[in-house]
């Protein structure tokens, strides 16, 4: 548990880090990735005695989880583009109910009809984050609304995040959380390398890419991988809700931005019905 709690309070970061740099989503996924191959790389190499190839079945799994994680990242990071951290923290947040469904099909966790009640908390709590009707935010989406586009992206990259995590918990049991980092980082270079192009000038935003590269990109993954080993999938989708908090506070101090009625009423709302769904 405690490899999961570093590693999401790494992850909090983000937030204020893309919003401060402005660069493109996909040069801030992309970058990363590759910084964090040499260290990864490395530490296999050292440990090469301690862990098997992934056969076939492994080798799917990482390729469904990348492609999975590269929805999840680049949702979430234009949602904060887009929208206000808060907003866009915790539209992704809702992840935990609808891991809480997938999780008794996939992987044969406890099932009861209870979570209805905390899916219906947390579809309350993003409409009065929207603060209006379905009608009036698809009218919203329509004209263009940059806010309801990163709340819409936020929502997205929460379901992504809900296989995300079952995909992790599948394959923790099995695959090194080294070689699944590495593998998962790898084939995002390989997916994003045709459409990316190196920022002018690069040098000043190198330092932007290393820092995400080592830890966000490496550190933190490898923590959480580690950590799956241990707890269930509800569990470890509960414990992310640090990640929420901690990110707003970073956005209040460091980018003094506001956190509306709204957006606190609705995102207690949702934040309870995750914690609800590993209580019931």
């Amino acid at each position: 548990m405690f490899y999961i709690v570093i590693a999401i309070l790494l992850w909090s970061s983000l937030g204020v880090i893309i919003r401060l740099t402005g660069l493109p989503v996909l040069s801030l996924i992309f970058f990363p990735c590759a910084v964090s191959l040499l260290p990864l790389g490395m530490l296999l190499l050292y440990r090469r005695s301690q862990w098997k190839t992934p056969d076939r079945n492994d080798l799917g799994l990482l390729v469904l989880l990348s492609v999975t994680a590269l929805i999840n990242t680049g949702t979430f990071f234009f949602a904060y583009q887009y929208t206000s951290i808060a907003n866009a923290v915790l539209t992704h947040y809702t992840a935990p109910v609808i891991v809480a469904f997938l999780a008794p099909i996939i992987l044969k966790e406890r099932f009861t009809f209870s979570l209805l009640g905390a899916v219906a908390l947390a579809a309350a709590g993003l409409w009065i984050m929207l603060g209006a009707s379905p009608a009036e935010f698809v009218s919203a989406l329509v004209s263009g609304d940059r806010s309801s586009i990163g709340i819409l992206s936020g929502l997205v990259s929460g379901i992504a995040y809900a296989f995300v995590i079952i995909l992790i918990r599948t394959g923790a049991q099995r695959i090194d959380p080294v070689v699944m980092t590495f593998g998962q980082n790898l084939l995002l270079v390989v997916m994003l390398m045709p459409f990316i192009q190196p920022p002018a000038p690069f040098f000043p935003t190198a330092w932007i890419f290393l820092v995400i590269g080592l830890l966000l990109s490496t550190v933190a993954p490898v923590l959480y991988f580690r950590g799956m080993r241990d707890v269930t999938a509800n569990k470890a989708a509960i414990l992310g809700y640090l990640e929420p908090v901690a990110a707003i506070l970073l956005g209040f101090i460091v980018l003094s931005e506001p956190v509306g009625f709204n957006t606190v009423v609705g995102g207690c709302m949702i934040l309870l019905s995750g914690y609800l769904t590993r209580r019931i």
